[in-house]
């Protein structure tokens, strides 16, 4: 999973999504798909994809208030279960899309 398909996640499901950058720094990526680091005052000497690949855990939580959803508050990830969450997910959106076009 490249950080391009997390911002697509993003984007199509309404999350945002934190990781831990090496330098103590964190990554939000907001549900419009952009990457943001809060405590970055400068010009970066790193690269967000590699930071992204190394990140290990991940915080999901969901971008719009719903009343009706189940899990209220966040929710952590590793890397696999977060690259499961994208897969699955675009599937599940590509056969909907598909059978609405039938």
């Amino acid at each position: 999973m490249t950080l391009l398909d997390l911002r697509r996640v993003t984007v199509k499901q309404g999350l945002r999504v934190r990781f831990s950058l090496s330098n103590g720094m964190e990554c939000i990526l907001n549900e419009h798909g952009v990457a943001q680091i809060p405590a970055l005052k400068a010009l970066p000497d790193f690269n967000l994809e590699d930071e992204f690949s190394r990140a290990q855990e991940f915080t999901l939580e969901s971008a719009v208030l719903n009343p009706k959803a189940k899990t209220a508050g966040p929710r952590k990830l590793n890397r696999t279960e977060l690259t499961a969450m994208a897969v699955g997910g675009s599937a599940a959106q590509e056969a909907a899309h598909d059978h609405e076009d039938e």
